[in-house]
Formats: C-alpha cells, sequence, structure tokens
C-alpha cells in the first residue's frame, strides 16, 4: 500500500513531511540548490536581517553526543541577496520558505513588505533567535509579541508565520495562544534552539564556544521531548487555525510520528542535517513510511493529533 506523505501549510501544498530548518546548510544560493535537489519538500533559507551579518566570533558551533550547542549569531547574505534570488529559487520546483530576523519591528517590516511583492510562497518571521548580544527574544516578551504581530499581519496576503522560542509554562502558552488568535497568523514553526545553554569543557576549564561568554542555542535530542510538548500544547489551544511545522531533535522516521501524534502539519530538520547531510531527507521519510506502514496507515492525517490518552 503506497503511504502518502503529502500535507499543506497554510495552503501551501507540500508533496511530504519533512523541510530543512532556517540554520544549517541554508545559506547561500548553492546551499539552497542542493536543498531543493534532496529531498526537502521545501526550500528554508537562512534567516535574513536587513543588512549582511558576519555573525559571531568562532568556534560558534559544537557537536555534542545527542545534538550541538551554537551561536552562530545570524550569519547571512542580508535580505537583498535572499529577494533577488527568489525567482532562481522559484525555478527549483519547491515551495520558498523565506525566514527573516529582524532587530526591530520596523526592520521586519521592511523586509515582509519586500518578500510580500516576490514570487515566496511562506513567510516566517524569526521571533525566537537567542544569540545575538544584547537583543531579547521577542517570543518571550509578550507585549512586544503583540505589537509586532499587529504590524506584520497587515502587509500583504502571502502566509505569514512565527518562528517560537520554546516555553515551559502552560500560563505562557496560553498567553501565547491568545495572542496568536487575535491576528491572521497562518503557521508557527516550534521550536528554535533552547537558549542560553552553557557547556563546560572540565578538562580546558572552558565553555566550549566563544560568544556570549559560552552561552548558546541547544539543538539536537536534547530538545526533542520540548518540541514535541510545544507542538502538543499549541495543536490544543488553536485548534486546527494555525499550521503547526514542529522542530527540534527529529532523526528518525518514529521521531517524526512522535510529531505527527503531537498535532504537527509538517516537520524541519536542523541538526542531523548539520550532521549527516543532505541524506538525512530521504533516510528519515523512508523510515516513517516504513513505521507508518507496520501501523497500517496510509496517509497523515490517520494519526496527525491523534495522541492517546494514557
Amino acid at each position: 500500500m503506497p503511504i502518502d506523505l503529502s500535507t499543506q501549510i497554510a495552503g501551501v501544498k507540500l508533496q511530504s513531511y519533512l523541510m530543512n530548518a532556517s540554520g544549517p546548510q541554508c545559506t547561500t544560493f548553492d546551499e539552497l540548490k542542493r536543498i531543493a535537489h534532496s529531498s526537502s519538500t521545501a526550500i528554508v533559507t537562512k534567516s535574513c536581517t536587513l543588512m549582511p551579518r558576519e555573525g559571531n566570533p568562532e568556534p560558534r558551533y559544537q557537536n555534542l553526543p545527542l545534538g550541538a550547542i551554537q551561536s552562530m549569531g545570524l550569519p547571512n547574505l542580508g535580505y537583498q541577496a535572499y529577494l533577488d534570488m527568489v525567482p532562481a529559487l522559484k525555478a527549483l520546483n519547491k515551495p520558498v520558505v523565506v525566514s527573516i530576523a529582524g532587530f526591530s519591528i520596523s526592520d521586519n517590516i521592511e523586509m515582509i513588505i519586500a518578500f510580500q511583492n516576490s514570487a515566496v510562497d511562506l513567510i516566517e518571521v524569526n521571533f525566537s533567535c537567542p544569540n545575538i548580544p544584547g537583543k531579547a527574544q521577542i517570543a518571550y516578551d509578550f507585549e512586544q509579541t503583540d505589537q509586532a504581530l499587529a504590524a506584520i499581519t497587515a502587509l500583504g496576503n502571502k502566509p505569514i508565520g512565527i518562528k517560537l522560542a520554546p516555553y515551559f509554562d502552560m500560563a505562557h502558552f496560553i498567553a501565547v495562544a491568545n495572542i496568536i488568535k487575535k491576528y491572521p497568523v497562518k503557521f508557527i514553526t516550534c521550536i528554535n534552539s533552547i537558549g542560553n545553554t552553557l557547556v563546560i569543557d572540565p578538562y580546558t576549564e572552558q565553555p566550549i564556544i566563544k560568544p556570549k561568554g559560552g552561552f548558546g542555542g541547544l539543538c539536537g535530542d536534547y530538545v526533542k521531548p520540548i518540541g514535541l510538548a510545544n507542538v502538543r500544547a499549541f495543536r490544543e489551544l488553536l485548534g486546527n487555525d494555525v499550521s503547526i511545522i514542529g522542530v527540534g531533535g527529529i532523526k528518525s522516521g518514529t521521531d517524526a510520528f512522535e510529531y505527527l501524534l503531537a498535532g504537527a502539519d509538517a516537520v524541519q530538520i536542523a541538526t542531523s542535517l548539520e550532521k549527516e547531510g543532505l541524506g538525512c531527507f530521504a533516510r528519515i521519510e523512508h523510515e516513517l513510511k516504513a513505521f507508518m506502514a507496520t501501523k497500517g496507515y496510509t496517509q497523515l492525517s490517520d494519526a496527525k493529533g491523534k495522541l492517546k490518552p494514557l
């Protein structure tokens, strides 16, 4: 029995369940072209800023046994470069998701207006980069989240979504969901890395990354239970009105299936892409189909959001 992994985010049809996350290997046109030629169902860009950025000092990324810690600091080519790439990216015949990360509401407005007038399919606004010295994450400031959404959701007809930080308190899930419900937010992506974690090398007596005294975003297996909880909480609070993209620690087909049960409409892959390379998409897709087959499931809707009570 063929297994159908097609899905949609905010009305944009996707052939499969898995795409790259904004982060690793998606900064240059060559990298984005390689993603297009992989089994990723969409092309997601690096989070772009108004001006090009070198990012934080190195070392700023280190692998860990179950993931990674990083404090990249949004190295990117500047939004104009990605705007100029859009026609060539669209010619690769996959949906294009542009990720933007302004340092102010006015930055985001300028970039969103530009991309609203382009051929991109989805606009993902990053409210949750934890690695910019001196800059708070919008996602943890609910008043700022409210103000930003009021401004950015009124700028055009292309679907706008937000990439959220991980939340840990039910009151926070409820507060954020209530803000999201006030505006035409079409999708959310959760979670970004867990910000401001610290890994210490006891032998050198130093942190293992340089920026911010070693504080960085934790990624990979470590964050999967948190990603699952965020997807589940928001699915229950938002119903089916908002598409949800799950991210965090997906390195196998069963990981992806767990996100499906929690209610994710699609998933993004970051750390596995960084560690394994572009083959991770085809491998995880194959494993997901094989696992669904053992359950007798033939399409995502057979299991999506259908976490069973214990």
